[in-house]
């Protein structure tokens, strides 16, 4: 998740430059649905298969590898994940994994860049249209992020990021379409690039709005996050998050034998390759005793 970066003692001053640019990201992207029929079917493919991407980049690399550590991976695997997250460019893996560890340790107060007992549209996108809490800022500065920096691939990121964000967000998913099958930049364009990056970035959001206020609470019924199947399904797996509030250290996310977790399949992969070690779990008998002593009774 991405934020704008206020300043102590700023308040919550609205941050009219952003107000401007989702408003305009988010009219282009409807238009760019009138482009649907006209499009090539392999432009479409093309577009899912960036979003796909775009959102490995998120939940594998900025959230369950860099925000968690909850596996290892090898160097060619840390710079498809930089690569992707370029692709989705909701700010670099720093200042992403830095929020999300905030996010984590001070959910649901002030200190949480996007608290959801502010409601919906605030946990949603709201929080972008605001200057930092100064909780925020302050809160952040006491944690400690030194290991994010020793990774190299995570300082080439944030030194080149807005040339690697104009690259892989725009610049590629908008030529490969023209280039190799013919299709108009102006279909790839808005397709690829616009109308990928708006639902992606959405459904990123949805972790912060919707499943923190919708679902149920299997396994501790005092914390906000929510099992919620519908965010699951978008967010290729992030969305069992009662369960990630809980043990956030396991790389998957979720309770192993739950049936859709798309990024949990990727970085199996990753692994049967050679480039993931070290994945984390919670064991069965703490996750039971945890159901028992915390959970609603739904599972």
């Amino acid at each position: 998740a991405s934020g704008e970066a206020g300043t102590p003692g700023c308040g919550q001053a609205i941050v009219w430059r952003n107000v401007v640019l989702m408003g305009l990201l988010h009219l282009s992207a409807v238009y760019a649905l009138s482009l649907v029929p006209r499009a090539q079917l392999l432009t479409l493919l093309w577009a899912y298969f960036c979003f796909l991407m775009t959102a490995l980049g998120v939940t594998a690399g900025a959230h369950r590898l860099w925000s968690h550590r909850s596996y290892k991976a090898k160097l060619p695997l840390r710079i498809f994940l930089a690569a992707a997250n370029s692709m989705a460019f909701q700010n670099d893996i720093y200042e992403w994994s830095r929020d999300h560890r905030v996010h984590h340790k001070y959910s649901e107060t002030d200190a949480d860049p996007h608290n959801a007992r502010r409601g919906f549209f605030f946990s949603h996108i709201g929080w972008l249209f605001v200057r930092k809490h100064r909780d925020v800022i302050e809160k952040g500065r006491q944690l400690d992020f030194t290991d994010l920096l020793d990774d190299p691939v995570v300082r080439f990121q944030r030194k080149y990021y807005k040339s690697s964000v104009v690259l892989m967000c725009f610049v590629i998913p908008t030529f490969v379409p023209w280039y190799l099958w013919g299709e108009s930049l102006w279909n790839a364009y808005f397709l690829a690039s616009i109308l990928r990056y708006t639902i992606s970035l959405n459904v990123t959001w949805l972790v912060n709005s919707a499943a923190h206020m919708y679902g149920n609470r299997p396994y501790d019924k005092y914390i906000n996050p929510r099992q919620n199947t519908f965010v699951t399904l978008g967010a290729i797996g992030e969305g069992f998050h009662n369960y990630h509030h809980t043990f956030p250290f396991d790389y998957s996310a979720s309770e192993l034998g739950l049936k859709f977790n798309p990024t949990t399949w990727f970085i199996d992969f990753m692994f049967w390759l050679g480039l993931v070690t070290d994945r984390k779990q919670a064991p069965k008998e703490m996750i039971q005793a945890r159901k028992e002593r915390t959970g609603d009774g739904s599972a």
